[in-house]
């Protein structure tokens, strides 16, 4: 089948990558433009692009869609459907119309739950038992097409963000070929009940308010993993806390209640935070027993509450 791509993201890539593995012809990819990105600004290829450029296959990095010279090469291509996979641009309807089976998303949820930007992160952080992947029939509105093929996975207790797009990534890439495989399908409309947006995680909200319970604490440490990455200041010293778990304590929210090898125990507003695994600013993650070697952590040192 003759296609169009557009992606950005390791998880589009990889979608990419099993659909040129199965033999269709991409003739065009659409992808982000390159960002400033590291310490140094650099401009940075997304890692679609650095796919597409070796396969050999022609890139456009449009700022948007709706610009007639765009359209219009899209137009030319004459491909038979694009597959979106958290591209980052709305497709005006005009692109929408323009293959003979449409557009074709790939997204990380059981829609009509989590439409939106973030539905890894926010699963998480709701404390959902499963999530899936959905190919979905592109319209106008906000993932709100119909359901090609749909397929569930459960969400693990120690489940983080980057484990989990890896398993929704490998499990939209089998999908999409399927689905491509099958062209013509009848697609199934979404549920009108249950629908919620998964709006874009912000670096705010990687700070840790103390005064939470433990167990939603633990919840946006693993949602924030790898981004923006849970933080907290302790007696002033800025930390990312990578790897947490809930567990029995009291105290004042904020305050070390251990430190050792095992983990430092944080107060919350209900239960505790044991953490084992966190970085300085500047410096490497570590397990908390290599972070306690090279920084002393005293019982009733306190984490700063953010203001409300």
């Amino acid at each position: 089948m003759k296609l169009i791509f557009a992606g950005t993201p390791e998880f589009a890539a990889l979608a990419l990558e099993a659909i040129i593995a199965a033999g269709h012809q991409v003739a065009l990819v659409l992808t982000q433009p390159d960002r400033a990105a590291g310490r140094g600004m650099a401009l940075r290829q997304s890692p679609v692009k650095l796919l597409t450029v070796g396969a050999g296959i022609e890139v456009l990095q449009p700022p948007t869609l709706k610009d007639a010279a765009v359209q219009e090469r899209i137009r030319a291509v004459g491909a038979e459907a694009m597959v979106v996979a958290a591209y980052g641009l709305i497709l005006p309807q005009a692109v929408l119309d323009m293959p003979r089976f449409g557009c074709i998303n790939i997204h990380g949820s059981l829609l009509p739950r989590w439409r939106g930007a973030a539905p890894v992160q926010r699963a998480i952080l709701a404390g959902d038992s499963e999530t899936g992947v959905c190919i979905m029939q592109m319209d106008a509105g906000l993932d709100s097409g119909p359901v090609l093929l749909s397929e569930r996975l459960p969400i693990a207790s120690d489940e983080t963000a980057a484990s989990l797009h890896d398993k929704l990534a490998r499990v939209g890439a089998r999908l999409i070929v399927n689905v491509l495989a099958r062209l013509p399908m009848v697609a199934q409309p979404q549920p009108e009940v249950g629908a919620s947006y998964a709006a874009k995680v912000g670096k705010a909200e990687g700070i840790l308010d103390w005064r939470l319970p433990a167990l939603q604490l633990a919840a946006r440490v693993r949602a924030f993993n790898p981004y923006p990455g849970a933080s907290c200041s302790l007696d002033g010293r800025v930390l990312k806390l990578w790897r947490a778990e809930a567990v029995a304590g009291a105290g004042s929210p904020g305050e070390v209640l251990v430190a050792d090898r095992d983990g430092v125990v944080i107060a919350c507003g209900e239960g505790a935070l044991r953490v084992t695994e966190l970085q300085s600013a500047g410096g490497k993650r570590l397990s908390v027993a290599q972070f306690l070697v090279g920084t002393r952590v005293r019982s009733g040192s306190r984490c700063a509450v953010p203001d409300s």
